[in-house]
């Protein structure tokens, strides 16, 4: 009896092998092309793409067939039905419209439409439409009043509208083409991504103005044409002559046009975060000195661009950074919503016009991101933050006494949308187990589950994510960390490693999200056999204040100290192969990349550096001087954090990358370093991507991770 059940058993052990054999083997790889162009297309979570609330309304609208058909349903009932097609408007119109992308709602009925230049309104339910505005093939940052009558935009530098009639005015002519009205300034720093803005009632525009004439030039290569040609942009490096910003305010009625420069006298001082008060009599703007360490939020009064008042002050020895314009929660008030970080986490302040603080709505120990809207009295106040843990990006309400309430009920990443009267929150969220779910919150708080994705990476071959915290250089500090391991992972054997690294400020890479915030050519490097590594370390984004200035003077200093201990983690595992580790990033990763490679030589076999800053003096004035002041103030800190010193201490395999049109970080960089390297009789690689900007997109971008991917495989062995 005794043999026969041990027969039994080894052939139920030896089925169990062949049955897990036969699975495995019927799963499908993840080519590394598809891991590039697929992770948000084939291997996208199903999602109600491009929800919109109707105006006025709570019904709501999202797009299948690849932004093709509108979908709408209501509320109060979630039975979607097709409400127009693309095809439909197009015959209406005679368009050529592929798609809603870019669609806006006009009011309850009516949508906003372009097609080359030609704007159009189109009624959902009577089917039709007409011509709404026209600007020609030279028009940019077309933007619209309100109404979505007037239609204001720019042609080279100069800012013109269209008004009711149609007709074409000129708000400024300048002949220096070096004077810029209506497009971003500062290199979209501190929150700016627009330079027009219509008043409420669309009596006035607003517009940032910048003069760039002392900026120097700076020249790209242009190699289609023959001859090559060179292009000049306009780049302020640290320390150097800076744009010189104005707010210009034109009255519509009577054509007068007048301008706000910095309260200061600094001509090159920054005006940001520009907003109207609901009633149109007063702009705010928040003026911060170019140390960017000194702010002053000012009102000024609309019709004469007169200095009103300044409502508060704030100043930090290590930097000040406004990103968020004043938010009216109420239509009949100039009571506003201020951002501030002043007490170590950005919280929001309720202010009066006249510049009383009515009250601090939030008190928080985590960072609150964005607000997202009010309810129709303007009573409670919708905003995303962080929440305890720094991985989660959550939603909350607070009303105007303080009283703050968690809306979103699930850890993970949200993104949510109010409807227009407040009673109604879509929801939509994904983590670490849960591709994307749709939910829809009503006033109590209630959720009802509208559409959950299935995992599209079911039938393939894909690793895990193990998420941990480990211990920053201080001792003190959790860092969050992730390692990607292959499926077929075995913890009796010794995997090489790949640290991918980007560390610096304004950025996470661990996430609470479906793959944990990675990308999923990591995942399929785990399949070659590899460890794929990532730890967020001080400076980097959504930790509060202390966590991300610990930079500030001294960049790659405490960020690679944080980066060793996560080194120290992985060389503590039994399953690493210690003496095969490699490191890879870009931009700011490509500045961590070669300063680990050549200021901690002993740590990496190979690095790829893609896009880095090597020397902080040739970077610009916006962001470089925030975070390392100038070399006049801080000599000691650019001469520490300069790659370019450091280049005979190479012991690794080292390949530079460089998009050769970077207009970002400039190849003048990269090159300068290989340069150091040729003095210093050392062999490294280099690799251009012609006439790519600062990061590689599109179909080039499956060349680029090959070339990054094989050139570590080849020489971490």
């Amino acid at each position: 009896m005794k043999t026969n059940y041990i027969m039994i058993r080894n052939f139920i052990l030896l089925l169990s092998v062949f049955f897990i054999t036969s699975t495995q083997a019927q799963l499908k790889k993840i080519t590394l092309e598809d891991a590039v162009l697929q992770q948000n297309k084939k291997f996208g979570a199903d999602k109600l793409t491009g929800f919109q609330w109707i105006p006025n309304s709570n019904n709501y609208v999202y797009y299948t067939d690849a932004w093709s058909k509108m979908m709408s349903a209501s509320a109060n009932d979630k039975n979607a039905k097709t409400l127009v097609s693309i095809t439909e408007i197009n015959t209406a119109l005679g368009t050529q419209l592929k798609s809603f992308i870019g669609v806006q709602w006009m009011d309850t009925n009516s949508i906003v439409l372009s097609d080359n230049g030609k704007y159009y309104t189109y009624n959902v339910i009577l089917k039709s439409g007409k011509l709404l505005q026209e600007t020609n093939e030279n028009a940019e940052n077309q933007t619209f009043d309100s109404h979505f009558n007037q239609l204001a935009f720019t042609e080279g530098n100069n800012l013109y509208y269209l008004n009711n009639n149609k007709e074409k005015i000129t708000v400024t002519n300048e002949s220096n083409k070096d004077i810029v009205s209506g497009q971003s300034i500062a290199r979209n720093e501190f929150g700016i991504t627009n330079g027009i803005f219509w008043s409420p009632k669309s009596s006035y525009i607003a517009f940032y103005q910048k003069d760039q004439s002392d900026v120097a030039d700076y020249p790209l290569l242009d190699i289609t044409q023959t001859p090559g040609k060179l292009v000049s942009i306009k780049y302020p490096m640290i320390g150097q002559k800076s744009e010189k910003p104005r707010v210009g305010i034109y009255n519509l009625n009577t054509k007068n046009l007048f301008y706000i420069s910095p309260k200061s006298g600094v001509v090159e001082d920054y005006l940001t975060n520009l907003a109207w008060t609901p009633d149109e009599k007063y702009i705010l703007i928040a003026e911060l000195n170019r140390e960017q360490n000194d702010m002053h939020l000012n009102v000024y009064d609309a019709n004469t661009g007169t200095f009103v008042r300044t409502i508060l002050n704030e100043k930090n020895d290590h930097w000040v950074e406004p990103e968020h314009k004043a938010f009216f929660p109420r239509s009949n008030s100039n009571n506003f919503v201020w951002f501030s970080e002043k007490d170590g986490f950005q919280n929001l302040y309720y202010y009066s016009i006249e510049g009383k603080l009515i009250k601090q709505l939030t008190t928080n120990t985590f960072p609150a991101r964005e607000i997202l809207g009010a309810n129709l009295k303007g009573t409670e106040i919708y905003f995303k933050a962080t929440g305890e843990n720094g991985m989660n990006m959550l939603v909350y309400k607070v009303d105007l006494k303080g009283k703050q309430t968690l809306v979103t009920k699930d850890l993970g990443v949200h993104n949510v949308t109010v409807s227009p009267d407040g009673n109604w929150i879509f929801d939509e969220f994904s983590n670490h187990s849960t591709p994307s779910k749709s939910l829809l919150y009503d006033k109590n708080l209630k959720a009802t589950t509208l559409l959950e994705s299935k995992n599209k990476y079911d039938g393939y071959e894909i690793g895990t994510a193990e998420i941990k915290t480990i211990k920053a250089a201080d001792g003190v500090t959790d860092l969050y960390s992730r390692l990607i391991k292959p499926s077929h992972f075995d913890p009796n054997k010794k995997y090489p490693v790949l640290v991918y690294v980007y560390g610096g400020p304004h950025a996470q890479l661990v996430t609470n999200s479906f793959l944990d915030g990675a990308n999923l050519w990591m995942y399929w490097m785990a399949e070659q056999g590899y460890l794929v590594f990532t730890v967020d370390n001080r400076g980097s984004d959504n930790r509060g204040f202390a966590f991300e200035s610990v930079i500030h003077g001294h960049l790659g200093v405490n960020e690679m100290e944080d980066q060793l201990k996560g080194v120290d983690y992985l060389k503590s595992l039994p399953y690493v192969d210690a003496n095969r580790l490699a490191v890879h990033g870009w931009s700011f990763g490509g500045f961590m990349t070669t300063s680990l490679m050549l200021r901690k030589a002993d740590t990496f076999k190979v690095g790829v550096a893609g896009g880095p800053v090597t020397d902080w003096k040739w970077y610009e004035v916006m962001y470089g001087e925030r975070y390392m002041d100038t070399p006049k103030e801080n000599q000691k800190g650019f001469d520490e954090a300069s790659t370019l010193n450091y280049v005979n201490n190479l012991k690794g395999k080292l390949l530079l990358i460089h998009g050769t049109n970077d207009d970002t970080v400039v190849e003048q960089h990269n090159l300068s370093l290989v340069k150091k390297f040729i003095e210093a009789g050392k062999q490294v690689d280099y690799f251009p991507y012609p006439m790519h900007k600062h990061n590689v997109q599109g179909k080039d971008r499956v060349h680029l991770m090959t070339k990054v991917l094989n050139y570590i495989m080849d020489n971490n062995k």
